[in-house]
């Protein structure tokens, strides 16, 4: 069938250059090369034996039903007990809504709070999608630039020297992807107070909030029962493919966001719900420490050796599993040093073309979520790539 008219919102959703890449790795790894990925964000760890087992017998017992589009009882009662336990904050059952993933809340999000023209401010750089769930809604994403002093995130100064009459509100994350940095909890803070004054609203994706490294947990749900928070089973919990995360949102909020949910999903997986439930026993919680601890192992051998090999890494992570590389004293082109890297070194980074125009061509996104004896192999791949250049 062929297609004559597409809806002209397809024109502001931009490719993803990292599963281009991703292609690119694919045919080499057809032809018989050694390709050690660093670009994808997916754990290489997968998800709890206590996981696996809850969802063998959630099948084995039948219960693959649809559910409640706002997710099963005693997941969301889970993930309250979560918030208590690690932050100590009292988020009440009826709040949380589980979701088909991080995106699919980001979706509803959207979808209740952004109307046509309506303008969101977010850092660039920024997730891509983000803008684009934005965009989606016939929204505006307006990308404020921000550099390392301001950990690549949005200040109080900044949203409000950018704040117009068609912003309607900020969309945040901490830690954030690309950088792995976070936003300072008393600058969110502010940053909060200053979104409330002009009445509009918050959102803080923190699914990377589990894999913070260097201060005690932080949640933005503790500014205040107005602000609206994504999280995600996929990258604390190891559960990618599984496509389960949920949404906090205000009580006032929930009727209408079950309503979207409803109608735009039906449910999340039931399989995984269930299955979700055994993530916050003991025994797994143990195992994913554990594996955070590792995260942060790599994150302290990978930064220096970025270093070492000319990038410059002006702010040290402290979450999520990136690392943000000034590329220009090795480059003048981030797109063209990582498509040199793949095809000459078998090694997959991502160029900052992904996240905004202001670090496009200076940035690369390092991911580290792979073993230690493939970040050691790549470091020194990397390192006979950058000499052979300089012979």
């Amino acid at each position: 069938m062929n297609f004559t008219r597409l809806a002209s919102r397809l024109d502001n959703i931009a490719p993803f250059h990292v599963m281009e890449l991703a292609k690119m790795a694919a045919e080499l790894e057809k032809q018989g090369r050694h390709i050690i990925h660093m670009g994808i964000g997916e754990p290489d760890f997968t998800a709890a034996p206590p996981v696996i087992a809850a969802a063998t017998r959630a099948m084995a017992d039948g219960k693959m039903q649809y559910t409640s589009a706002t997710g099963i009882p005693a997941l969301r009662r889970a993930i309250s007990t979560h918030y208590q336990r690690v932050y100590g904050l009292d988020v009440a059952p009826s709040r949380i809504i589980v979701t088909a993933g991080a995106s699919a809340a980001l979706l509803l999000a959207c979808a209740a709070l952004v109307e046509k023209g309506a303008e969101v401010l977010m850092p660039d750089p920024s997730y891509p999608c983000n803008r684009h769930f934005v965009a989606a809604f016939e929204g505006v994403a307006t990308m404020i630039a921000s550099g390392p002093a301001q950990r690549f995130q949005l200040s109080e100064t900044m949203v409000r020297e950018h704040w117009s009459a068609a912003t309607r509100g900020i969309l945040l994350a901490s830690p954030s992807n690309p950088t792995g940095t976070s936003i300072a909890d008393d600058e969110l803070r502010r940053i909060v107070a200053a979104v409330r004054e002009k009445q509009g609203f918050t959102i803080v994706d923190e699914i990377y909030q589990g894999l913070t490294y260097d201060a005690p947990p932080f949640s933005a749900l503790s500014l205040g029962d107005d602000v609206i928070v994504i999280n995600s089973f996929s990258k604390y919990f190891n559960m990618t493919g599984w496509r389960l995360g949920w949404l906090v949102v205000p009580e006032t909020l929930v009727p209408q966001i079950e309503k979207l949910a409803q109608n735009l999903f039906i449910c999340a997986s039931s399989i995984a719900q269930h299955a979700g439930v055994a993530c916050f026993s003991p025994e797994s919680i143990e195992i994913y420490e554990a594996r955070k601890a590792e995260f942060k192992r790599r994150r302290d051998y990978i930064v220096p050796a970025l270093r070492e090999l000319g990038f410059k890494v002006p702010v040290t992570p402290d979450g999520a599993f990136y690392v943000y590389a000034d590329c220009t004293a090795l480059s003048d082109d981030a797109d063209r040093l990582t498509i040199d890297m793949l095809n000459q070194a078998g090694v997959v980074l991502v160029p900052g073309l992904d996240f905004g125009p202001h670090t496009a061509h200076q940035y690369i996104r390092v991911s580290y979520a792979t073993s230690m004896e493939n970040l050691r192999e790549a470091i020194g791949r990397l390192q006979r790539f950058f000499a052979a250049r300089t012979d």
